[in-house]
């Protein structure tokens, strides 16, 4: 019986690990990035060179006022670094891409907090 109540035992461990540990992605291609995206009143503009910049009409923040960043997408792993000029710093995000689509753009941070984008032009 205690062999049994083991291999129960084990069997849910490890399905909590694996869903844990979502298996990645490999299918989010990196060139349906480049663009501009909109989630409410936050906007991103993914640079073919790497670059991006980020602003939020809603704090009266313009394109030409925007954060710029680099990035880069590995499998789904998308890396931010922002460049914070006003400090001389850069601050890192990392999020993992849910959806990237010719028209939707989804990632998440490990605490939950992500954005849903939709293409602008």
């Amino acid at each position: 019986m205690k062999k049994h109540l083991f291999l129960i035992i084990g069997c849910l461990l490890m399905a909590f690990v694996s869903s844990c540990n979502p298996t990645e992605n490999t299918d989010v291609d990196a060139n349906q990035i480049y663009g501009k995206w909109r989630d409410g009143t936050v906007y991103e503009r993914y640079d073919s060179d790497g670059t991006g910049v980020t602003w939020d009409t809603a704090d009266d923040v313009t394109e030409a006022e925007a954060q710029p960043f680099s990035w880069t997408l590995n499998g789904t792993r998308l890396l931010q670094e922002h460049q914070l000029v006003e400090m001389g710093a850069v601050l890192p995000k990392v999020y993992t891409v849910t959806k990237l689509d010719p028209n939707n753009f989804n990632y998440v941070d490990d605490y939950g907090f992500g954005h849903n984008f939709v293409r602008v032009n």
